[in-house]
Formats: structure tokens, C-alpha cells, sequence
């Protein structure tokens, strides 16, 4: 009674009972069943097809009647034809079975796919977005032209009242030498007393 106890406990595993079927890979016997419905889906399975119910037909009707070995109403090939089809459907589901497992499997790796796309594309979309608010405070092309072009503008006029003033300067050099001679080309400075001489009494 103990024993018998014993072996129905419950945080043990049952043992298996019945007959055991012998196990086979079933992935092998997946692409085997792939290969014959692949190859009962070609036109060349239906051709030859055709030729042997053909030649089955030709062979029972017109040979003599002792080698006729599947007579008129062609019973044995009504049977062989029912078996191909028995046989063909479930092949052709189980086919179709891991085709559809193959499509899941790729729905999920395309949908993974477009969900990292998303997630980058958010991410650059957010990192453009901060690149445009940072660079709105930084100085664009055309604002440094108008500078450049600003500071040029000034440093031609700057260039024209210097060359005024000189012109201006020789003009009066000639007649406060009262020599007549021209003018020395040479720059102007407080040593020898140049701004002291130009500059009008007060």
C-alpha cells in the first residue's frame, strides 16, 4: 500500500505508457515534403502525368486482352490516383505550414526592422532639431558677407578721406615752403614737427 503511495505522488513525473513511436527528424521530412510539393507545382509533373495516364489507358485498351493488366473502368488506377491525392494534400499542407512559419518569421524580423528604422529616424529627427536651434545662434553665410561687405564699404571710405587729406596736405606744402619745390614723400610724425606746423593757430 506504501509503495503504491509512493508511485502516485504528485512532484514526481508519470511514466509514459503505451506503445512508443519511433521518432523521426522532422525537419528533414519537412524539406522532403517541400521538395515533392515543389515539384507536383511545375508543369513538368502535370505533363508527365498526362503521358503515363495516357500510355496506362493506350496499353489497357489496345494491347491484347491477357497483357492487359488494369482492364476498362481502370480500378488499380482509380486506387493509384486516390492514393497519390491522399497522400499529395496533407504533403502540400505541411508545405504550406512551414511557408507560413517561414512569412511569420520574417513579418516579425521586418516589423523588428521598422521598429529600430522608427526609433533611428526619431532620433536623428530630434538630433536635426537641436543642430537647427544651435545653429540659430551661430553666424550664417549671408550675414557674414553683409559684415564683410559693411567692413569694406568703410575701409574704402576711410581710404578716400586719407587720400583727401593728403591731397589736401600737398596742396598746402608748396606755398608755406615758398620755394617752389615739391614737396618730400615722406610720412608724417611729431618729431619733426609736421602736426605741430599743420595744425592752425589759435
Amino acid at each position: 500500500m506504501a509503495e503504491q503511495r509512493r508511485a502516485e505522488r504528485l512532484d514526481q513525473p508519470r511514466e509514459p505508457r503505451g506503445v512508443k513511436l519511433p521518432r523521426f527528424d522532422a525537419e528533414a521530412f519537412g524539406r522532403w515534403s517541400e521538395g515533392i510539393a515543389r515539384g507536383m507545382g511545375t508543369a513538368n509533373f502535370i505533363v508527365y502525368m498526362t503521358v503515363v495516364i495516357a500510355l496506362w489507358f493506350g496499353w489497357n485498351t489496345l494491347a491484347p486482352a491477357d497483357l492487359r493488366f488494369d482492364p476498362y473502368t481502370f480500378t488499380f488506377l482509380t486506387l493509384v490516383l486516390s492514393l497519390q491525392a491522399s497522400y499529395a494534400a496533407p504533403l502540400i499542407l505541411l508545405a504550406q505550414n512551414r511557408q507560413t512559419d517561414r512569412d511569420r518569421v520574417a513579418l516579425e524580423e521586418d516589423r523588428r526592422r521598422a521598429t529600430l528604422q522608427k526609433a533611428d529616424t526619431e532620433y536623428l529627427a530630434r538630433e536635426v532639431a537641436a543642430l537647427r536651434i544651435a545653429l540659430g545662434e551661430v553666424a550664417t553665410r549671408d550675414f557674414l558677407r553683409s559684415e564683410l561687405a559693411r567692413l569694406a564699404e568703410e575701409l574704402d571710405a576711410a581710404a578716400q578721406r586719407r587720400q583727401k587729406r593728403e591731397r589736401r596736405q600737398q596742396e598746402r606744402a608748396p606755398g608755406r615752403s615758398g620755394g617752389g619745390e615739391p614737396p618730400l614723400d615722406e610720412p608724417r610724425d611729431e618729431l619733426d614737427g609736421d602736426y605741430a606746423r599743420d595744425r592752425p593757430e589759435g
